[in-house]
């Protein structure tokens, strides 16, 4: 390795390891967009009690289509991580096509909406969302109706039908925030890697995307950040590059913004993974 990637490799480790700081440091910010969906109990009411009328973060992502190549590893960072199979896929790479037939990639996590159609759903109330914006499942009180799965307009979710992949001893307990491993019968999503947040580490498929299409914002500071090193004002940057929410129409409220590269309707093009 040159000695400039060498100092770039080393800067984007920096930056990744100490993004929260980053965050904190961010200013002003944007109002507080989170709701805390008061259901279950177990982990769910643990969520609860840490809530206060004060919200430290509220998590978003933003998509830079400019820079994606389709190289997938995003997924397989994810994939990796997380020990899954290799059909599930937490955030799936479409390769899509314009109405001119031109072709771009499209990353697609859950969407981690405000208004996430899965958690009303629920018969057993296995689906919530954090007070921080990520919703979750708990896979204690899943019993695989899949109700959540057709919820969903993002098919963003799977089932797991077969034994999960074995996993070794794992950094944090098997929780909603790091579902590892994987329940059979239950539903399966991404999770944005919640629990890896508060240890100021970036999600997986952020830290590993070497083009840095992959950022993670936070609304309460209005900073966001990706793999490679880049800081950005949140609000700035998805005002000034036209940044747009996928399926928005759907009354959602997506907190995933996607730039798009030569003006795509990332709605009405089709595209394939």
């Amino acid at each position: 390795m040159g000695s400039d990637e060498g100092s770039k490799s080393e800067r984007a480790i920096i930056d990744r390891r100490n993004f929260l700081g980053r965050i904190a440091a961010g200013g002003a910010g944007l109002a507080s967009l989170g709701v805390l969906t008061k259901v279950g109990d177990g982990f769910v009411a643990k969520q609860m009690a840490a809530a206060t009328t004060k919200v430290a973060h509220q998590w978003a992502m933003v998509i830079d289509l400019r820079y994606c190549n389709g190289c997938k590893l995003c997924t397989e960072a994810c994939q990796s991580a997380h020990y899954l199979h290799a059909d599930q896929t937490w955030i799936n790479v479409f390769r899509m096509e314009d109405a001119g037939g031109a072709a771009y990639f499209m990353p697609r996590p859950c969407m981690m909406c405000e208004d996430p159609p899965c958690v009303p759903v629920c018969p057993v109330k296995a689906n919530f969302r954090t007070d921080e914006g990520i919703t979750l499942v708990d896979q204690s009180r899943c019993i695989g109706t899949r109700i959540c799965m057709n919820a969903c307009p993002y098919q963003a979710r799977y089932f797991n039908w077969e034994a999960p992949r074995p996993a070794p001893r794992q950094p944090f307990p098997q929780e909603p925030t790091w579902p590892v491993p994987q329940v059979e019968g239950t539903v399966g999503k991404c999770v944005d890697c919640a629990a890896m947040l508060p240890t100021g580490r970036l999600p997986e498929c952020v830290s590993h995307c070497p083009m840095g299409v992959i950022y993670l914002g936070d609304l309460e500071t209005d900073v966001a950040v990706n793999g490679i090193g880049n800081t950005v004002k949140l609000s700035e940057f998805v005002r000034d590059n036209n940044a747009v929410k996928f399926k928005e129409s759907y009354g959602t409220h997506p907190r995933v913004y996607y730039i798009l590269g030569d003006g795509q309707d990332l709605d009405a093009n089709t595209g394939t993974s």
